[in-house]
């Protein structure tokens, strides 16, 4: 989906087992076909078993303590081509990120903010990301590493989750680094008000990085592309265009430190100041809202969709020409 990369695409859909821990995942058609492949199915709650995909094995338990029982029955595999093939696809994948990231936008590619923020990220960082396009940047754009703690939103489109998972974040871990990945919409609809809260608490965490990405676009922005490769329709500006709004300024005025970037060459140095400030820190992006979130697998329909909304879609130059730099970097990486 908008979400996916190719090596998770090819990985599920080729793979001959599939174990599901702890996960309704209620994305059915991004699994292997029914028969394709074995199932095994671990989860608290009898009710979830074989709910996505008929399971061979199906095991009720805590999912922690069920893997330590199973894992000494396992034996490890030699390398295998398969193996080779998901690493090299990884590698090729990484490869587009960048190229895509690369691509010049109007006036920031909200890529770009997300592959700077990547080879920062402190070691034990809590990151937390809205609902919206917001969503597809973090997942693909930035490498987790071990110790760092990611959060999500578990229904995918509770909007406004981003701000409160972030301070809860550094409420249970005040000595740790914390960066909650915001859209302008979510930012609009509650991001606003937690920041009251963050600023009534910042001064007793011992560490008081706390860093709010804001994606200033001005766009629902994943609704509206939606609009345009689910449905085939343009982008309806009556209920999709958002207020203009000063976050950075915002920031300063209830006494945190505010930043903004809307230069691709300024990013990097605006990552590295909101994370040496003193204080809390909104880091405001004013983003291209026409980068699309190009989907590693586009289907015949998606396609057709992307061609009929073009005579309904208001912005169709920036669309189009965005659109044109993205498939050209997923061709040919590198290239920028």
């Amino acid at each position: 989906g908008l979400l996916g990369t190719k090596p998770s695409w090819d990985l599920m859909k080729n793979c001959d087992t599939l174990l599901m821990v702890g996960s309704a995942f209620p994305y059915s058609e991004f699994l292997p076909k029914p028969g394709a492949a074995r199932g095994v199915q671990i989860d608290i709650d009898g009710s979830r078993l074989s709910l996505r995909y008929p399971m061979e094995i199906n095991m009720v338990g805590d999912s922690a303590t069920t893997l330590r029982a199973l894992l000494p029955m396992l034996t490890q595999k030699k390398e295998s081509s398969w193996r080779r093939g998901i690493e090299q696809g990884l590698k090729e994948w990484w490869e587009t990120l960048e190229s895509r990231a690369m691509n010049s936008a109007e006036p920031l590619n909200p890529q770009r903010v997300f592959w700077e923020l990547s080879p920062r990220l402190p070691d034990n960082a809590i990151i937390t990301a809205d609902s919206g396009s917001v969503a597809n940047w973090f997942a693909r754009d930035l490498k987790m590493r071990r110790g760092m703690k990611a959060s999500l939103s578990g229904g995918l489109a509770s909007l406004g989750a981003g701000t409160p998972y972030g301070l809860a974040g550094k409420m249970a871990y005040p000595d740790r680094t914390v960066i909650a990945c915001m859209g302008d919409g979510a930012m609009q609809m509650n991001g606003l008000n937690v920041m009251i809260t963050i600023s009534k608490y910042w001064k007793e965490w011992s560490n008081p990085r706390l860093i709010v990405l804001v994606l200033n676009n001005r766009d629902l922005n994943q609704v509206t592309w939606e609009e345009r490769i689910k449905l085939g329709a343009g982008k309806t500006e009556s209920i999709q265009s958002i207020p203009d709004f000063p976050y950075h300024r915002y920031a300063e005025l209830i006494g945190l430190k505010g930043i903004f970037v809307d230069s691709p060459d300024r990013v990097g140095a605006a990552w590295d100041e909101a994370l040496s400030a003193d204080r809390p820190v909104i880091l405001e992006a004013y983003t291209d809202p026409n980068v699309p979130p190009l989907p590693p697998h586009i289907t015949l329909e998606e396609a057709k969709h992307f061609v009929s909304m073009i005579p309904s879609e208001p912005e169709l130059g920036s669309v189009l020409k965005n659109s044109a730099k993205e498939l050209l970097a997923s061709v040919l990486p590198g290239k920028h």
